[in-house]
């Protein structure tokens, strides 16, 4: 079954996560699929950008807990997309958790309906936002990050856009989109990926420094006791023990 459904229009191929009963949650099938579809992308010279976006009411849920991806194969993933010499861009009409807003921070452009939600859950079940720090850290708030990575609430469009998740949101996501994309189908495909190259060094710089340290503590986290109690909570929809 695809779970990455793909379609273009004017040059830009539109890649959309297509599995809305898991709420696009990222599996080992999914990364690789996604992978490959953007492999694809990146060699031909007919598309001039990427749409990431999805189908269901959630862009992606984070990590699939009851098939997840291999650590490096998440970083490789964020990597691809960062590195990608065409712009890629996310757009989001609904809700984006944990692992998927790294997703969303490796893409270069970022845009959400008003209505979107955002959250980044780890400390919930006992990790830590480690591997999408990679793409995240970079590119946003620190101060405003903060809070939301040490409470795992819930933040709005507006908020995300403040922290620098969100380069535009509105009631209309394409709407919003529109200027965009017909912005890029203006521009060269070398102007392009030198100007992303320009923009992407720092993020790049990250994965370069720190990937295998952020790497090794994900896996770290998710064996401890601590992570299993919150895995196991979160599938059985009940609180974890330390809630009080």
């Amino acid at each position: 079954m695809t779970l990455v459904a793909r379609s273009r229009d004017r040059g830009v191929e539109t890649l959309a996560l297509d599995s809305p009963a898991t709420r696009n949650a990222l599996s080992a099938a999914l990364v690789g699929e996604l992978a490959d579809a953007l492999t694809d992308c990146g060699k031909d010279g007919d598309v001039r950008a990427v749409v990431l976006t999805h189908t269901g009411t959630t862009f992606c849920a984070g990590a699939d807990l009851r098939d997840p991806p291999a650590p490096d194969a998440l970083v490789a993933l964020l990597r691809q997309i960062v590195q990608l010499r065409k712009p890629v861009i996310a757009r989001v009409t609904g809700h984006v958790r944990a692992g998927g807003l790294g997703l969303l921070a490796a893409c270069d452009i970022t845009a959400a309906s008003r209505d979107s939600t955002f959250a980044f859950t780890e400390v919930r079940i006992g990790v830590a936002p480690a591997v999408i720090s990679l793409t995240v850290l970079p590119r946003t708030d620190p101060r405003t990050l903060a809070r939301y990575y040490l409470t795992g609430e819930r933040f709005t469009a507006p908020e995300a856009a403040r922290a620098g998740l969100l380069t535009t949101y509105g009631d209309d996501v394409d709407e919003a989109l529109a200027p965009v994309l017909d912005g890029l189908r203006r521009s060269s495909p070398q102007g392009l990926a030198e100007t992303k190259a320009l923009l992407t060094a720092r993020v790049l710089e990250a994965f370069d420094r720190d990937a295998a340290d952020l790497t090794a503590l994900s896996a770290r986290l998710f064996a401890t006791p601590q992570a299993r109690e919150g895995m196991t909570a979160f599938l059985e929809r009940r609180d974890p023990v330390w809630v009080l």
